[in-house]
């Protein structure tokens, strides 16, 4: 399977972002979706916006294609789906291209950078984007790839010479350089956990309903109607990170926001109050667990 670095597939991206006007200018009916897309969400917010631009300035920057093998004058879209869906909505009959003869490993690795140098891009879709890359350089399944990097980051740890001459390690620093986004080692500490996160939560969080940080405060609550109920609290009302802290203190039960120190001294004093010994069978009872109390506190 064919393999190109990032910095050769972000140089062919930059060519096709520069070339004025494109190729040429095809069909919409010509382009199709590829089966396998990196971006799953789009903001319609956003959307409308660049739909406007689109409207008033035209299409400033052509899109990327690749003919589709066996099917004459049909090319399937690799980079620039928003600007294609912004052509479909206004009803546009043609878009600007870039043709480019490409390898399906080829296209869905552009693809990948494309959206990976995207600025509003979401740490979800990141994290997600990040793996299939990963996956595609180092030849592995997605899902091999968080227990290898929690691997490769305990060998890096205990090694003395850091692991130096890995190729595993050496490919998967290239990916990162080549991005320029992060370190692999803080990939995996800071983005790898969200996909721990609860399903609802983490489709928030790719949607960019809620923020990072309220998204792992929001998933520590475990009972899954209480978590939902919040979540869609902290969406609707826009809750700040404190708010949110302060309704999951409310679900707790009453005896987890007690502390032992507190309870001690609580039930002293209402003991005091209660004045046992004025009633002779209560503080015969009360003795008797006084005197296992005393014993407890004994006990080394």
């Amino acid at each position: 399977m064919a393999r190109r670095s990032l910095s050769k597939l972000r140089d062919s991206l930059d060519q096709v972002e520069t070339q004025s006007g494109g190729d040429r200018d095809l069909p919409l009916t010509s382009i199709c979706l590829p089966a396998q897309q990196p971006r799953r969400y789009f903001d319609p917010e956003k959307l409308e916006q660049l739909t406007l631009s689109v409207k008033e300035h035209g299409i400033l920057e052509p899109v990327l294609v690749r003919p589709v093998e066996g099917k004459p004058d049909q090319y399937e879209l690799v980079a620039g789906e928003r600007r294609y869906r912004a052509a479909q909505q206004l009803k546009l009959t043609e878009i600007p291209v870039v043709i480019r003869h490409l390898s399906d490993t080829e296209a869905l690795q552009l693809a990948l950078v494309e959206n990976l140098q995207r600025e509003d891009l979401n740490p979800v879709e990141e994290t997600e984007g990040i793996l299939q890359l990963l996956s595609i350089q180092l030849n592995r399944a997605v899902s091999d790839l968080p227990p290898l990097l929690h691997r490769l980051q305990h060998e890096r740890k205990k090694s003395a010479n850091n692991v130096v001459g890995n190729s595993e390690i050496e490919a998967i620093e290239s990916v990162f350089t080549g991005l320029g986004l992060m370190s692999w080692e803080s990939f995996v500490n800071h983005r790898l956990p969200l996909l721990n996160l609860p399903d609802n939560v983490l489709e928030a969080l790719r949607q960019g309903k809620l923020a990072y940080t309220k998204a792992q405060t929001i998933s520590r609550v475990k009972d899954e109607t209480q978590r939902q109920v919040l979540l869609q609290s902290a969406i609707k009302e826009d809750l700040s990170l404190s708010q949110i802290r302060e309704r999951i203190k409310a679900l707790q039960p009453e005896a987890d926001k007690t502390s032992p120190k507190a309870t001690v001294e609580s039930l002293s004093r209402r003991v005091i109050q209660a004045k046992l010994w004025e009633d002779p069978k209560k503080w015969k009872q009360a003795q008797a667990l006084l005197i296992k109390l005393e014993a407890l506190i004994s006990e080394e």
